[in-house]
């Protein structure tokens, strides 16, 4: 008889690094073997204040001593400040808390949906929004989207960053246009600012809805609160995740209050979307961005590593704030490299860019062990 082969009770996703990780601290995390390793992956773009602040962690277990869980069917003080600090952080007028960022654009898509009566979806070549079915209809990657292409919604894709595509676009028909304002997956890739006010134009025009899908850019990434702010250009509906509340597990979609007052009690709903612990890790997280002055020292970072990085083997230094992109002929050999020397990157969809995305408190000495290690790298 053929032995069944032994299933691990967890299914796996995706290919883990060569080590458990046991315990994070600000920017570094910690192997089971006690090693520690400076953290440029962010755990996927999540830890914005760093592993274990205290702030963050405080605010947690306090909540937790105190309520740790109640549905919407019941009104929660810290839900009701939570949504108050995140509209004024964003500088939109209402929110609806939901779970993960697959979950925000979803809902995000269907309030387009159903608020304009239209039965299309636009997005752009090399935009990744999620794994849901809403999400995946708007998503450029045929190996998660190929399997389920009968049940996803009409889109039109367009080519990113394209002044003349994007006049030639027919929106008439179009519910909404969803995009990353940084593309992250992709490889990092920007648009000019006058881009952003073409599409805000021609989404006025055409009363298609305008997504900003700030799951990895948005909670002061980019230096500034979200990409919204950063473009100048405000969207109709914006979404929220990862860094939202500092790896507690929480999505929002933010909208104006022209969206909003046409939604009425029961078009969305979430069991444990607002929750008491989301919502008092969020609270914390505001306010250790503004009282940190992490969106400065995005900022400054970027600077550092644009300036530092010259004449290494990353000929190219992509993206805004701590959203960043290293170009390098061998990218790959340069982030097995840089695991060598403890210091955790992420790979995107173009072979030649690796993904920085740290907490935004990120060291000086973080950005030192990172230089060294590129300047030691032989290309």
């Amino acid at each position: 008889m053929t032995a069944t082969p032994t299933l691990p009770a967890l299914l796996p996703t995706y290919a883990p690094y060569p080590f458990q990780v046991v315990r994070g601290e600000g920017d570094r995390i910690f192997d089971d073997a006690g090693r520690a390793y400076w953290d440029f992956y962010g755990g996927h773009c999540v830890c914005a204040t760093g592993h274990g602040h205290p702030a963050v962690v405080k605010a947690v277990a306090g909540q937790a001593g105190t309520l740790l869980f109640y549905s919407a069917a019941a009104s929660l003080p810290v839900r009701d400040a939570a949504a108050a600090a995140i509209t004024a952080f964003a500088g939109m007028d209402s929110v609806f808390f939901c779970n993960s960022g697959a979950e925000a654009n979803e809902n995000a898509l269907k309030v387009a949906l159903l608020l304009t009566g239209r039965k299309k979806l636009a997005a752009f070549e090399g935009g990744w929004h999620g794994r849901t079915l809403l999400a995946l209809s708007v998503t450029d990657d045929p190996k998660i989207t190929g399997p389920f292409a009968d049940q996803l919604v009409p889109c039109l894709r367009l080519p990113w960053g394209d002044p003349a595509a994007l006049a030639a676009a027919d929106f008439s028909d179009v519910a909404a246009v969803i995009l990353e304002p940084i593309q992250s997956m992709a490889g990092i890739k920007t648009a000019p600012k006058a881009w952003f006010q073409a599409l805000r134009a021609k989404c006025d025009a055409t009363g298609t809805l305008l997504v900003f899908d700030e799951i990895q850019t948005g909670m002061g990434r980019l230096g500034t609160p979200f990409a919204a702010q950063y473009y100048g250009v405000r969207p109709d509906l914006m979404t929220s995740a990862k860094g939202l509340a500092s790896g507690v597990p929480m999505g929002a979609v933010l909208m104006t209050a022209a969206v909003a007052s046409k939604l009425k009690a029961g078009d969305l709903g979430s069991t444990f979307g607002g929750g008491p612990l989301a919502c008092a890790a969020l609270l914390a997280t505001v306010g250790v961005i503004g009282s940190e002055g992490l969106m400065a020292n995005a900022t400054a970072a970027a600077a550092r590593l644009r300036k530092d990085l010259a004449g290494t083997a990353v000929t190219e230094v992509l993206g805004e704030g701590l959203l960043l992109g290293l170009r390098c002929d061998r990218a790959a050999a340069l982030k097995q490299h840089l695991l060598a020397a403890h210091l955790l990157v992420g790979g995107s969809g173009d072979p030649t860019v690796l993904r920085l995305m740290p907490p935004l408190n990120v060291s000086a000495e973080a950005l030192d062990a990172l230089v060294a290690a590129i300047q030691a790298f032989e290309p």
